[in-house]
This record gives structure tokens, C-alpha cells and sequence, in this order.
């Protein structure tokens, strides 16, 4: 290129430069552009009302030919500048008093730290139970809004409770994303409906459907820590922990998110972050580390029992400041839970086993989360980092019962494991993969001191109260202080936007947005605002159709009417005409003393409120049923459907998308080639180690296994190996009981009940038994539907270990429901007895 031409291109350039800045007037008034417009490394901070932007308008110029024309890249969008890193940290199952930021006695010195550089929030509440704190958090909107009344496993068909976030209520990781933000998810997601949680999507209410870029985790509501499943890549079903026995999650999640760390810092330098970090723990099953069991152990923290914990703990809040100098402790309910005085000394020596383990868990993922955060601080940007840690998404779980339990699937079964059978069969290997354990309700009560009640309970705080941290380093000064404002979890989303500087949208795909209706915390950074008036004056709670109402200062709230270890027993049928209790917080910070008598027009004033929200936030209807929600049909890709055919290997259906063989009559089919010399392994499996079924060959021998919660095992098996060839297999239930129909007249004697086994090879039984109960609610929640091999745990250890290939060739595998039907006989029956019993109570 000579001179002159040269000249003549650079001139030209000028002149399309300048024709681009001002074909970009328009748009500019609503964004900020950053960088010569058109240039490859421009980039734009968008208004963000509505996400995704319009495109940019193509500001260069086009000719015939290239050599005449001038290109024109649309600018990247990117935050605002200076807008921080964003980690937001929530445990699970964590009541108020078991961290030591917060006055308990269990080590987490990453949290201690984060406090003395931060702040302490001692008033923030989540909505008692996991999916819909979860969902809460991420949307900026109460949980009914957002279809999450409860967790995703118990949905029903009322907009307020089928676990389906709406459209037009964006999560922060859209509105972050959408803005130029890098986003990533680990743990616990609990917000994808459990009926669309398999390789057949739909993805959009995924993770990664919902504004995260990046995801490594489960979507149920727990999962084992060993052999956690099933744990997703993003939207892949991922097997780490096979051949590697010292495989943890909680290790693994960290090093996983570091990783992401590392790598988008490399990558793409100066960009911010979003991290949602959500871990498994605390909980049930609790699994951590022989180490740190060894290490909690040593430290005795337990010897003295539950009651003296409360007053340790008590105290221990009163010297942080945690709580106020006035504040009391509340009563210890002896009609529920004994006190440890009373304990036998086998009771005292499993229970202390049970609140060491637990300890163990909670110390060994703030380790953890200790190594996410100097991450961050290795890579520079510590000190411009937005950490919020919610040490809780409800009160300490009391979903073990009064004994713990060493398979939380039996207390969902309605089974309890005495103390003495724990003792005898478990003790040693408590925490271990060989028990998905969860601890006594003496504990869950007093890690939730100074309060009452547990998780699942919406009124009291025991079930609602998260002691949260809030660090910032360049922006927030008042370092180790403590505010003392009332907030909610839907307040979380708001206070990033703000601090992010990035706007709610009005439209998100072309969707009007609902505005989020908690409010920023922002304002409590300042020093000089640390006792301003919380601005979220009003908040309703229910969970499970018990509910209350906080209004400035008060709360008004519904009498406890079922205990929450109480998962399958009667529940009431009129939740709308509950007693009221009334407490004036700013006299008893702990709902010590019920004032309703004292105070009569305040409850009034405070009832008719709560009907207010209920209506606008669809709360309604209330509903008291806990455990029986699990069986209630659901949009399913099995909905409706009575017969399945599989042929050949196909893992990873999770328990919302397989068939449910539970209270009904089945028939599986199996044909398959068996090769010369013989052939073992998986043809059809559901569940697990703690509960589930499992049809395969042992030593040529065709089984079929029911592991009823990992206390009994039934057995049907041939008496042969098989011949080489083909062969037809078939096991045939046949079901005694009504089976989940009963459930509509709240009748639990069709659930559960037994039946008859028989198996067959080639049309001849070899094998038939009557096995007296089956499973009456839920398989193991953490394992899959497999064919042809098995990509959890065994459902009999004795017999096989994982995966448990199929060595022959599988044709076709059939399964065949006849659920029961109630007649119009039956049904008067069943309404004839519940009269009567009703009359009776």
C-alpha cells in the first residue's frame, strides 16, 4: 500500500468513527459505552430494564466490496465498573446457635473471620424449609410467588406449590449474567421441579436454565457426601467418586470451584463474578471426614448434654452481643424431648456419637469454604469481593426423631431405629457411607437456642432465624459490628443489585418482570446508619399450613400443631382456624411470653394482615400434610403412564421421573442373552443402599431384592445358574393393600401394607415368598433408575458392588403398574371410618 492510499484509509477510518459515535446517541442515553464504538474491545454497561438488550445498531459501513467498507463489532456488555465479585454462601440445616460467629460451640473460624471484618445479622430469616428459602433467595420474591410453598418433591397443583419459578420473576443470576457478569453454582440447587430432573429435560428451570452459566451439583433436597448422586456437570450426570474411595463432596465441590476460579480469572481478567455456593451440609446424611470426626471428638464439646449446651450457648450469645442483654432463654419442652438428666447411659454415649458427627460435618465445610475464600484472596480481589454468608436455609432439622436415626429414609417411612440397634449395628460406622445418619431432636432444639422449634416450623424462630454475614472490605468499615434490622432472604437479591450497581429489569425475554418484594440491605453498610429502622417492616411466614405475620416489632403466629419429627402422623384439616400466639419483639426478642390476651386489637390488626398477604402472595390453600405430599401424582414424564419398556442400558433416571412401583401391584419382564459361560450383573435397579429394589444375576442366578431401608431385606432367587441362551425373566407382585387413593380421605392404612412376590424363569416359578410391608412414601432420595448396570450404591452390598455391569445382553426389559382402584364401596368405607374417627377424637 502506497502513501496516498494509506492516507486515504486512515482519513476514511476517522470519518466512520465519527459517524459511529453518532449514529450511537440514541442508544447511549441508555448505556454507557466504553471504548471507541465498533472496536473489538468495546464494551457497553447496559440500562439493564430490559435483558437481553436490544442489539447494537451496526454503526460502520458497507460497500460492495470490503476494501471500501468498514467493520463494526457490537460492544460487550460488561458491568458497571468497579461492580464487585459476588459470593454468596448458604448452609443447610444450620439453626442459629451452632456456629461459633454466633455464640455456638461447633469450630468455624473461616466465619468467625469473615465476622470480624464484616458484619453480623442477627435478625435475617429464611421461610423454614429448603426449596423455598433457596427459591426466595435467588428470585427477590417470597416464596409462594415463586410456586415454592415447599420443597420440590412435595408440589401440588396450586400456583403457590408447584415448584415452577414463573417467567416473569427473573433469579439474580439471569439479571447478573444479562449484565456481563460471569456466573457459577455449586451444591445444593432444590429449585428444578423433581419432576423434570432428567436427560429429557425440559432444562429450562435447571440451574443452568436459570441464568447460571456454569453448575456442579444436585438438584434434590439432599444427598450422600460419598457417593453423591445425582450430581450434574452442568447438565451431565458425573460419577467422580467411582474408584476413588476418599471421594468427599464437600472437598470436592471447593476444589471444583476454585478451579472455576482460577480459570475465569485467567481467562477473562477484570470481568466479575457471581458464585452461588450452596453446600450439601449440614444436612442429614451427615458425612465428614474420619478426620474431622476424630478432631470434634477429642474436643468433647457434647460430654455435658443438650440442656447444658443451651446455657453454654446462651451465654456465649449474651458475650457476642448476638442476642440482646435482656433476652431469655426459652423453656425446654419436656413433654417432647427428655432432658439429658433422664437419659440412660446408652442413650447419652449414641446421642453424643450423633451431635459429634453433625459437629464434625458443619467444622469440616467451613474448612472448606476457608479455602474457597483464599482463592479469592490469592487472586487480588479479596478486598472488592460482596461475600454474603447465610449460615442456614431453615432452623437445625429435627427430622431425625427423638432417637436420630442411621437412615434418614426411615423416618420419611415412618420407621425409628431404637438406641440399642443403633448402638449394636451402627455406632462405629455413624457418618460413614454405610449410613445416611441424621442425630436426635434434642440437638436440633438446642442448636437453635435461644429459640423454640426447628426446621419446618414457619412462626417460631428456632425454624426461621440464620445468623448471616455480610463482608466487603472496600466498602464496608464498620468492621466486627452487628446489625440488629429485620430481613428475609427475599431482601438478598436487592441488596446485590445495589451493591452491584446493575437495575431490576421491567422485561427479561420479552416477559414483564414482578418487582422483587424484599427490600436492599445496602443502607446497613454505613456506620452511620447501623440503627436505622429496617426497611422490611412486613413479612408473613407458612410452612406446611402453620403461618404467621411480622409487622414492626410484632408477630403474630399459629400454635404448633404437629411436631416436625411427626412426618406421617394425622395432621389438621382445617389449618385456616388455628389458635394465635402474639409477641411484642421489642420486649422479647426470643418468643418468651405469648401477649395475645394483653394485646387483643394488635393480633386482630396482625391476623387480618396475614390474610392480606396470604391472597396477594398465593399462600393459598393452606395445607398441614407433610410426608404424604411426596405421593401425590405430578406432571411426570411417567405421569399417567402404566407401562415401560426399556431396551437395554439406560442410567440415571432420578427418582421424579421413574416409575413408582410403591402401594401397587407390578410386573417386571426380562428378556435377555446369556453368552457360554454364564453372565452377572444389573438388569433393573431404583434406589439403594438404604432403600430400593434391585433385578439382577448373581452367579448366574437370577435375584430379585427389596433393601426396605436398609433394616430388612427381602429375597427372591433362583435355584439355577442359568443355561447359555435366551430367557425370559419375570417378577410378579401382587399388592394387598389400596394403596396412595386412600390418601384423599387422609388414610394411611392403604399405604405400606404387604404382598405377594413371585419369580419366574422361562415361565416356571423358582422362587415365591410374601414379604409383610413394603416402603409406603419414598425410595432413596439420592439414587437413580438403571438398567443394565447400577451408578449409585448397591442396594445389597453383600452381593455386588457399583456399577454392577450387565456381562449378558439385555433385549428388553418391561415393567407393568396396576395401581389399585377404589371403589364406590371402598370409598364409602374409608369416609365411614373417618367419620368415625373424627366423632372419636
Amino acid at each position: 500500500m502506497d502513501l496516498h492510499r494509506a492516507t486515504r484509509k486512515a482519513a476514511l477510518g476517522i470519518v466512520v468513527s465519527i459517524a459511529a459515535v453518532l449514529s450511537f446517541v440514541a442508544i447511549s442515553k441508555a448505556q454507557e459505552i466504553i471504548g471507541t464504538p465498533g472496536a473489538p474491545d468495546a464494551r457497553r454497561v447496559i440500562q439493564g430494564l430490559q435483558i437481553p438488550p436490544p442489539p447494537d445498531q451496526f454503526g460502520g459501513k458497507i460497500e460492495r466490496n470490503a476494501a471500501q467498507s468498514m467493520p463494526f463489532w457490537p460492544a460487550q456488555i460488561s458491568p458497571p465498573e468497579g461492580a464487585p465479585n459476588v459470593l454468596l454462601i448458604l448452609l443447610d440445616d444450620a439453626g442459629y446457635g451452632t456456629n461459633s460467629a454466633f455464640g455456638g460451640v461447633i469450630p468455624t473460624p473461616t466465619l468467625d473471620a469473615l465476622a470480624a471484618g464484616g458484619l453480623r445479622y442477627t435478625n435475617l430469616h429464611s421461610t423454614a424449609l429448603c426449596s423455598p428459602t433457596r427459591a426466595a433467595l435467588l428470585t427477590g420474591r417470597n416464596h409462594h410467588s415463586v410456586g415454592f410453598g415447599v420443597v420440590s418433591e412435595q408440589a401440588t397443583g396450586y400456583p403457590g406449590y408447584n415448584s415452577l419459578i414463573p417467567k416473569d420473576k427473573a433469579t439474580i443470576a439471569r439479571i447478573l449474567t444479562d449484565n456481563g457478569y460471569t456466573t457459577g453454582m455449586w451444591g445444593k440447587n432444590h429449585n428444578t421441579p423433581a419432576f423434570q430432573v432428567s436427560q429429557a429435560g425440559p432444562f429450562n428451570q435447571w440451574s443452568t436454565g436459570m441464568g447460571f452459566d456454569y453448575f456442579y451439583g444436585f438438584n434434590g433436597g439432599d444427598t450422600s457426601q460419598w457417593q453423591p448422586g445425582p450430581l450434574f456437570r452442568n447438565t451431565t450426570p458425573i460419577y467422580p467418586y467411582v474408584g476413588h474411595p476418599e471421594y468427599n463432596l464437600v472437598t470436592a465441590m471447593a476444589d471444583d470451584a476454585i478451579e472455576w476460579i482460577n480459570r475465569v480469572n485467567t481467562l477473562a481478567p477484570g470481568r466479575p463474578y457471581f458464585i452461588y455456593y450452596a453446600p450439601g451440609a449440614v444436612h442429614a446424611p451427615h458425612h465428614p471426614t474420619k478426620e474431622w470426626v476424630d478432631k470434634i471428638s477429642s474436643m468433647h464439646l457434647f460430654d455435658a448434654g443438650w440442656n447444658k449446651l443451651r446455657e453454654t450457648i446462651f451465654a456465649n450469645q449474651k458475650r457476642l452481643g448476638v442476642i440482646p442483654q435482656n433476652a431469655e432463654l426459652t423453656h425446654w419442652p419436656t413433654d417432647l424431648i427428655k432432658k439429658w438428666d433422664d437419659l440412660s447411659p446408652d442413650e447419652k454415649k449414641m446421642f453424643i456419637r450423633q451431635a459429634d458427627v453433625y459437629a464434625a460435618y458443619l467444622a469440616y465445610t467451613d474448612h472448606e469454604i476457608g479455602r474457597l475464600i483464599q482463592a479469592v484472596k490469592d487472586s487480588g480481589e479479596y478486598d472488592n469481593t460482596l461475600i454474603i454468608f447465610i449460615t442456614g436455609d431453615n432452623g437445625t432439622s429435627a427430622e431425625g426423631g427423638p432417637d436420630g436415626t442411621p437412615n434418614e429414609l426411615a423416618v420419611f417411612n415412618g420407621v425409628q431405629v431404637p438406641v440399642a440397634d443403633q448402638l449394636k449395628n451402627f455406632y462405629d460406622i455413624w457418618g460413614t457411607d454405610k449410613t445416611y445418619p441424621h442425630m436426635s431432636i434434642g440437638w436440633s432444639w438446642a442448636f437453635d437456642t435461644p429459640f423454640k422449634w426447628t426446621k419446618q416450623i414457619a412462626g417460631y424462630f428456632g425454624g426461621t432465624k440464620q445468623g448471616t454475614v455480610i463482608s466487603w472490605p472496600k466498602v464496608i468499615t464498620d468492621k466486627g459490628s452487628i446489625r440488629n434490622q429485620f430481613a428475609h432472604v427475599n431482601d438478598i437479591a436487592p441488596t446485590i443489585l445495589e451493591a452491584v450497581g446493575i437495575r431490576e429489569p421491567s422485561v427479561v425475554d420479552g416477559v414483564a418482570q414482578s418487582p422483587m418484594e424484599g427490600t436492599s440491605l445496602v443502607y446497613t453498610f454505613d456506620k452511620e446508619r447501623a440503627d436505622e429502622p429496617s426497611h422490611h417492616r412486613t413479612q408473613y411466614f407458612e410452612m406446611f399450613g402453620e403461618y404467621a405475620l411480622y409487622h414492626e416489632g410484632w408477630i403474630a403466629v399459629t400454635k404448633v400443631t404437629r411436631p416436625p419429627w411427626d412426618v406421617l402422623g394425622p395432621v389438621n384439616q382445617d389449618p385456616a382456624n388455628s389458635e394465635w400466639e402474639l409477641y411484642d419483639l421489642s420486649n422479647d426478642w426470643t418468643q418468651a411470653h405469648d401477649v395475645a390476651s394483653a394485646h387483643p386489637d394488635k393480633l386482630k390488626e396482625l391476623q387480618d394482615l396475614f390474610w392480606q398477604e396470604a391472597a396477594k402472595y398465593q399462600v393459598l390453600p393452606l395445607d398441614a400434610s407433610v410426608a404424604t405430599r411426596i405421593v401425590v401424582p405430578r406432571p411426570s414424564i411417567t405421569a399417567g403412564r402404566t407401562d415401560f419398556v426399556w431396551n437395554g442400558p439406560l442410567t440415571g433416571t432420578p427418582n421424579g421421573d421413574a416409575p413408582n412401583v410403591l402401594n401397587t401391584s407390578y410386573t417386571f419382564n426380562a428378556t435377555i442373552e446369556v453368552p457360554d459361560g454364564g453372565c452377572d450383573g444389573m438388569l433393573i435397579t431404583q434406589g439403594g443402599r438404604f432403600a430400593g429394589y434391585g433385578f439382577y444375576l448373581k452367579a448366574g442366578k437370577p435375584v430379585f431384592l427389596w433393601n426396605l431401608l436398609d433394616l430388612q431385606r427381602e429375597r427372591w432367587e433362583g435355584t439355577q445358574a442359568l443355561s447359555a441362551g435366551k430367557h425370559h425373566l419375570q417378577f410378579d407382585f401382587k399388592y394387598d393393600g389400596l394403596g396412595a387413593g386412600t390418601l384423599a380421605f387422609n388414610n394411611l392404612s392403604g399405604i405400606g401394607q404387604g404382598g405377594t412376590g413371585t419369580l419366574k424363569v422361562d415361565g416356571e416359578i423358582v422362587a415365591q415368598k410374601r414379604m409383610e410391608h413394603t416402603i409406603p412414601t419414598i425410595l432413596q432420595f439420592d439414587e437413580n433408575l438403571d438398567v443394565g448396570s447400577d451408578t449409585g450404591t448397591p442396594v445389597d452390598d453383600a452381593d455386588y458392588q457399583v456399577p454392577f455391569a450387565f456381562t449378558g445382553e439385555i433385549d428388553q426389559i418391561t415393567l407393568k403398574i396396576e395401581r389399585p382402584q377404589l371403589t364406590p364401596a371402598d370409598e364409602e368405607k374409608l369416609r365411614a371410618a373417618m367419620q368415625m374417627k373424627k366423632a372419636s377424637e
